[in-house]
């Protein structure tokens, strides 16, 4: 076996490798489903004003999110969002729950880092 046929095969190693690591990540940030990017971008364009520039800011957006949190802890985040507006008791321990404090702040990390990045 040559040199250059050695170098080849290591070569044609690495690629794969490196193809196979690409589309691991690919799956792994894209693990959100279609339908919560677009919930997430309709509300962003809401909340940003209905315009071209907002439609690119707001998709750029959910993508930080989605390559920072995992799309179950998201939506854990997202559900105590919603849930601990409820008045009285029945949303309290939403309000109150560390584990729901993590959720929140995880999920407002990635919102500002998506702020940085994309606004």
């Amino acid at each position: 076996m040559t040199l250059v046929g050695s170098i080849g095969r290591i070569v044609a190693a690495l690629t794969a490798l490196m193809v196979t690591t690409g589309i691991t990540r690919a799956q792994d940030f894209n693990d959100y489903p279609t339908s919560a990017r677009v919930e997430y971008a309709f509300g962003c364009l809401k909340a940003n004003g209905e315009t071209r520039q907002a439609i690119e800011q707001c998709s750029c957006s959910i993508d930080v999110i989605a390559s920072l949190v995992p799309y179950e802890r998201y939506v854990t985040a997202e559900t105590v969002l919603s849930v601990s507006q409820v008045r009285g008791d029945m949303g309290g321990p939403f309000r109150t729950s560390e584990q729901a404090a993590n959720a929140l702040n995880e999920l407002r990390r990635a919102q500002a880092e998506a702020e940085v990045r994309c606004f």
